[in-house]
């Protein structure tokens, strides 16, 4: 665990004299950054000796309810767990009136107990460790989608896009247009700089097929790091957008008439000396590439809630939009699931296309790396790469509703096993209780279908 030493906090504290206050945060499992805002004099004493959290911070839902059943309220008293600092992960919120920074914790893995059972950073940590003992070093990178809306409703009280710089409403957008792009270039250039202050290394920018709708590429690196930087970035995006004026949002479908926003997660495995395992003139890559492929295939229906988590994750799933719909891999192909792309053989990776951008980065990260160490440790054969239409070609569909990914899950041998009874039954018990929740409400979709009909 790489916990900061407190040298990390004097020699910050002594460089930002202005600093005021410090935002405390920890991703829970459903990657929603929960903490405390503390005044500077209280920053020295989180890194020599840990901040108490409540156990529950890591068995909400993502609204914010306990789950009484995740073993983390009433069975344990709801007791204090203590989280570090995380190395690195320190730096200044140049968007705030209060001068302000933040930092990162994790639970301790025996002062957080037993809420470090939940810590998805731990779980990601646990599978790494694991890949590595076998002398594979996972390399990862994100691309991540959103959306710029603005900040008000329509009349409907709906979400709706963004206004551009001409102050008009964007109603038709172009797949990789610069035009669109220039339009949001303030946005763009403050998003860049924080993510520059903050060491993350946000590269190309592409406007997607919807108005307002953006993707930015982070840099390919080490596993943990990688993730670490994509829920840092999500932060920064949100935040970003807010200081212009707009919300920025990662919810898998906003709109039902428009594109579906995703993470594409690429992968790749390397040797101690960091030579890319996967890398071979041949497009397919290397045998191991296809094993990983073959392990990701074999363990895609029992980890696909941890890619697609909500009950909105699911409206993704349309024919010809991009979104994956079948487990299937193919050699630059953009149809599958599963894309090994193009490109120098030293850069031979999988590109793994299911996860929606509402996933916890650390959670699918996790389960990822998991299927690949099971193709590699049982040589998996993934068959032959799909040609051409993929969505034509499929065999087996993966499921579009939120309950059957949640029940396999549930009854997955393979995931108790490479994931943890622990993790798995805290994750489980506040899936459920979503669940139980969103089934519960009755809303407009209701009135509209049921009302005057049923």
């Amino acid at each position: 665990m790489n916990f900061a030493a407190p040298e990390e906090a004097r020699d910050f504290l002594a460089a930002n004299p202005d600093i005021d206050m410090i935002e405390l945060f920890i991703l829970d499992a459903n990657g929603v950054p929960r903490g405390k805002l503390l005044h500077r004099e209280e920053l020295l004493a989180v890194y020599e000796s840990g901040r108490p959290l409540p156990s529950t911070i890591l068995g909400l839902t993502l609204n914010g309810d306990d789950v009484e059943n995740s073993g983390l309220v009433w069975d344990v008293g709801d007791i204090d767990c203590r989280a570090y600092p995380l190395a690195g992960s320190l730096v200044r919120l140049p968007w705030r009136q209060i001068p302000t920074a933040a930092v990162q914790v994790s639970m301790h893995p025996q002062e957080g107990m037993p809420a470090s059972i939940a810590d998805p950073r731990h779980l990601l940590i646990k599978v790494i460790d694991r890949l590595k003992a076998d002398g594979y070093y996972p390399v990862m990178a994100c691309e991540l989608e959103f959306y710029l809306l603005d900040a008000r409703r329509d009349g409907n009280g709906r979400p709706q896009p963004a206004l551009d710089a001409d102050g008009g409403r964007p109603r038709t957008t172009q797949v990789y247009g610069l035009r669109e792009l220039e339009q949001i270039e303030p946005f763009l250039a403050d998003l860049y700089a924080a993510c520059k202050l903050q060491g993350i290394p946000a590269r190309t920018a592409i406007s997607e097929y919807a108005p307002g709708q953006v993707e930015i590429t982070l840099e390919h690196g080490d596993a943990l790091a990688a993730m670490d930087q994509a829920v840092r970035y999500k932060r920064l995006v949100k935040a970003v957008a807010h200081q212009h004026g707009m919300q920025a949002t990662f919810m898998a479908k906003p709109f039902d008439h428009l594109a579906g926003t995703g993470m594409h997660m690429h992968v790749s495995v390397a040797d101690a000396a960091g030579n890319n395992l996967f890398a071979d003139q041949d497009p397919a890559g290397t045998p191991l590439l296809r094993q990983a492929v073959g392990g990701m295939l074999a363990s895609l229906l029992d980890s696909l809630l941890l890619f697609c988590p909500n009950a909105n994750s699911y409206r993704r799933f349309q024919a010809n939009s991009y979104a994956p719909l079948a487990p299937t891999w193919g050699v630059d192909n953009r149809t599958v699931s599963l894309r090994v792309p193009g490109g120098p053989a030293n850069s031979r990776h999988i590109e793994h296309r299911i996860c929606g951008a509402d996933a916890n980065p650390y959670l699918a990260a996790a389960a990822i790396l998991a299927a690949v160490h099971r193709g590699l440790a049982e040589q998996l054969d993934p068959g032959d790469p799909v040609q051409g239409n993929g969505y034509a070609q499929a065999k087996e569909l993966l499921p579009t509703d939120w309950l059957t990914s949640l029940t396999t899950l549930e009854r997955s041998n393979w995931a108790r096993e490479a994931l943890g009874d622990e993790f798995l039954g805290v994750y489980l018990a506040v899936k459920r209780a979503e669940y139980r929740q969103f089934m519960a409400e009755v809303g407009e979709q209701d009135w509209r279908w049921y009302l005057t009909q049923a």
